[in-house]
């Protein structure tokens, strides 16, 4: 079924950060940093991957997500739905359906035999695709998915993300600069307004939390970047 008439981008985002919570997916710093993909340290870390497990919170979160892209890119704007590998093939894959279009997923590097494709699924040149993944920090990694479709001779301006850290300023010029528009339903100030509504957390752990959102390269370099 696609989903047409849903909440707020506002009211999405607040429910979003009440399921992350829920489900134990975000995680605030306890007596060490977390370590991020890109090396850096984070007192904050949030695990989208848990959501696969959870059938009415994941229903319910890739329904928005759908709406979302249809609302702000159009109903009619894509034919094909592919997911990064690999926290992404999930969602790209209940996106799809929902959409009811053609799901491939994209490999972070061709494999290493075979055909050493890095597309799977079927796409082709003509195609105008929409990259799903889990989330996005700075944007950069999705550049590498963009680029792999993009050598099929397939369009992708669009990507979609159910969490966007939302702290990095570089983030939406450095996907604008490569032609993609970034759509997602919450992001770190969306988790924290929830965190404080829940209570439960010390003065100490906010105060890191909200010194990080507000300049995470300077908290990093505090905190051995």
């Amino acid at each position: 079924m696609i989903p047409t008439s849903y909440p707020s981008p506002e009211e999405m985002a607040r429910l979003t950060a009440k399921m992350l919570w829920e489900i134990e997916a975000v995680h605030f710093m306890g007596d060490e940093p977390f370590t991020l993909s890109s090396g850096l340290p984070s007192p904050v870390y949030i695990d989208c991957r848990k959501l696969i497990s959870f059938p009415r919170i994941r229903s319910t979160l890739m329904d928005f997500l759908t709406v979302t892209v249809m609302r702000n890119a159009g109903f009619e704007a894509f034919d094909n739905v592919a997911g990064g590998e690999t926290a992404g093939i999930p969602f790209a894959a209940l996106v799809a359906e929902r959409m009811a279009l053609p799901m491939t997923y994209v490999r972070k590097k061709p494999k290493g035999h075979g055909r050493g494709a890095r597309i799977e699924g079927a796409m082709s040149e003509v195609e105008r695709v929409l990259l799903v993944e889990d989330l996005t920090t700075d944007g950069g990694s999705k550049l590498n998915f963009v680029d792999a479709i993009r050598e099929t001779g397939a369009s992708c301006g669009h990507t979609a993300v159910i969490f966007y850290y939302g702290i990095f300023p570089e983030t939406t010029k450095t996907l604008g600069d490569h032609g993609v528009d970034l759509h997602y339903l919450c992001t770190w100030h969306d988790v924290l307004a929830e965190a404080k509504a829940r209570g439960g957390f010390d003065a100490g752990t906010l105060a890191q939390v909200e010194a990080f959102l507000s300049d995470p390269r300077k908290w990093q370099a505090e905190n051995g970047a």
